[in-house]
């Protein structure tokens, strides 16, 4: 499974209130199905997140098992089926950050809202996300900064605030035209 690509992979998000189930929880996801692991930590405060990747039935049986693991320690969990290949790197932070013409930020209340965020923008109009920051050092919180032609950055945030606003995972958004270079560097 390692080395193959993101394309046409799903994406199972869990969130624990617990750091010692949340590692419980991803060992026995892990052990149960053919899946890789995108990212486990613990964030602020206190919680503990997993970022799995791989066929849609692998990662559904993950995240089933994760969710029985956790119990009541469970805070969420989310699958996207067909996620965006370019949600990976944005998430490992592993983008080469060219040329910025406008900035757009969506700033959401939980790590998983982030990396919805990020989905729904890539799918919704042609930009490029930078990044999706996953709750550290946020308390819980998280953003996607993403790049494109003012317009496109503009119709992604507006995609954005759509597909949150009905759950009240989002909590602000901006578009920036022509971002000052020393708040680029600052970024990243």
């Amino acid at each position: 499974m390692k080395g193959e690509t993101a394309m046409g992979r799903s994406i199972g998000l869990l969130e624990y209130k617990s750091i010692a189930k949340g590692i419980e929880a991803c060992d026995e996801m892990l052990k149960s199905s053919n899946i890789e692991l995108v990212l486990a930590t613990p964030v602020c405060p206190g919680k503990y997140i997993v970022i799995l990747s791989g066929d849609v039935g692998a990662v559904e049986n993950a995240v089933k098992v994760g969710k029985d693991i956790g119990g009541s320690y469970l805070i969420s969990d989310y699958l996207i089926a067909n996620v965006h290949e370019n949600v990976f790197p944005a998430i490992t932070g592993t983008i080469d950050v060219g040329k910025i013409d406008s900035l757009g930020i969506v700033e959401t209340i939980s790590a998983i809202a982030s990396i919805i965020a990020g989905d729904v923008a890539l799918k919704s109009a042609n930009i490029e996300v930078l990044e999706i920051r996953i709750a550290r050092g946020l308390c819980g919180k998280g953003f996607m900064l993403m790049t494109g032609e003012v317009s496109a950055v503009k119709s992604a945030v507006k995609a954005c605030e759509s597909r949150l606003i009905e759950t009240g995972e989002i909590i602000s958004t901006v578009a920036i035209p022509s971002p000052s270079k020393e708040l680029i560097s600052s970024l990243f």
